[in-house]
């Protein structure tokens, strides 16, 4: 990489830490071509991003934002995992690194708390936003609907008795 390409990978990297919402540090040990591009497909599906990159530029990109604690976890073949939304990134990797032994969970930050390989796993275990965001609607309607019941109750009484009586003529 020349400077200008070396400026420009800098400036990508501090947007993408700007905007994250968590950032998972996972290294590579040996991962094929099929099983990286596999991951990738993963994070985007969840709207992530997976991006190998170099150590000494990621540390220079971390300056001046949250996530500047992590730096010396980038040693070795390390690749960056982000998402916006806190969970997204740490889950499809840990659900990868389980049934792929060459991705190791280094560890990562969630704005300017710093996880282990522990904290990550933990953090891939709670619900997502999206789940979150269903269940509130699921309690939030769930009065509404047995309010609704308790008013129809009594009308569907009545028509099963005027429906008996009706019965009961036509007899």
């Amino acid at each position: 990489m020349d400077r200008a390409e070396k400026e420009a990978a800098v400036a990508s990297l501090n947007a993408t830490f700007g905007e994250a919402g968590v950032v998972v540090v996972t290294r590579n040990l040996g991962l094929t071509v099929a099983k990286s591009t596999e991951l990738r497909t993963k994070m985007r599906a969840e709207g992530a991003s997976y991006k190998v990159t170099k150590n000494r530029l990621a540390k220079l990109a971390a300056q001046g934002t949250p996530y500047a604690s992590i730096a010396d976890l980038f040693t070795g073949p390390v690749a960056l995992a982000t998402s916006g939304d806190p969970v997204a990134a740490a889950k499809v990797a840990v659900n990868f690194a389980k049934d792929n032994d060459k991705l190791e969970i280094v560890g990562g930050a969630m704005g300017d708390v710093v996880l282990d390989a522990e904290g990550v796993k933990a953090l891939a275990s709670m619900p997502s936003l999206d789940e979150l965001r269903a269940k509130i609607i699921g309690l939030v309607n769930a009065p509404a609907t047995k309010v609704v019941q308790v008013i129809q109750a009594p009308a569907g009484q009545l028509a099963r008795v005027f429906g008996a009586y009706a019965a009961k003529e036509d007899a």
